[in-house]
């Protein structure tokens, strides 16, 4: 306690008294540190992740890292632009992008397993000039992720709604391909620029940009 008289500090434990100063900076000091200490156990990890793709292949991560992230009490926010905008629509049509992904290996999802097991290396040559390839590998990886018991976009989608992570679109991406808001699920919570994004950004422990 404080005396008046004398200004000493007196330690609660064993009450004995000391010069205010000392005892007094090494109170606060204690306080501070153990304050210190609470703030960072209580508080809660934060992600934000710019989409910026919206083929098959480049739509797993962010759904993945998002409801992960979110499952283990993390806060989510998933900035959407440009041609990731495209995962936020009611309907989705995925397709892969083969020809951007040299070192993808196609799987088949049929035969014996030794069959699917084999990594078949596609020129790029083949891929970028074989009518009809896009939608035939597509289907091939649509096939292997089912097979495998991997969720679907749209699952993995509503999973991290159920989870709590934030869907926020761009704004200048509706305006700049002629889209309607209608066109869209309506989980997204915000309809933002970049400048309204970049604070949450910059406030997340883990900002990612895929």
């Amino acid at each position: 306690m404080m005396n008046n008289s004398t200004l000493v500090y007196t330690d609660d434990v064993s009450g004995s008294a000391a010069p205010f100063s000392a005892d007094m900076d090494r109170w606060f000091e204690h306080k501070f540190q153990e304050q210190m200490e609470k703030r960072e156990a209580e508080k809660i990890p934060s992600m934000s992740i710019v989409v910026t793709k919206g083929t098959l292949d480049w739509a797993y991560p962010p759904f993945i890292l998002a409801s992960s992230a979110a499952a283990l009490g993390w806060q989510v926010s998933l900035f959407f632009t440009f041609y990731g905008l495209s995962l936020l629509k009611r309907d989705l049509d995925l397709s892969l992008s083969p020809i951007g992904n040299p070192a993808m290996p196609m799987k088949m999802p049929f035969g014996p397993e030794w069959f699917q097991a084999i990594d078949w290396k596609v020129p790029n040559a083949v891929m970028g000039n074989v009518p009809g390839f896009e939608k035939f590998a597509s289907s091939m990886m649509k096939r292997t992720l089912n097979n495998k018991g991997v969720a679907s976009i749209e699952e993995l989608r509503e999973i991290s709604v159920e989870a709590g992570v934030n869907l926020i679109a761009c704004q200048m991406t509706v305006d700049l391909f002629g889209w309607s808001l209608d066109d869209f699920i309506p989980e997204v919570r915000e309809w933002v620029g970049a400048t309204s994004f970049l604070p949450t950004a910059q406030g997340s422990d883990v900002s990612l940009f895929i």
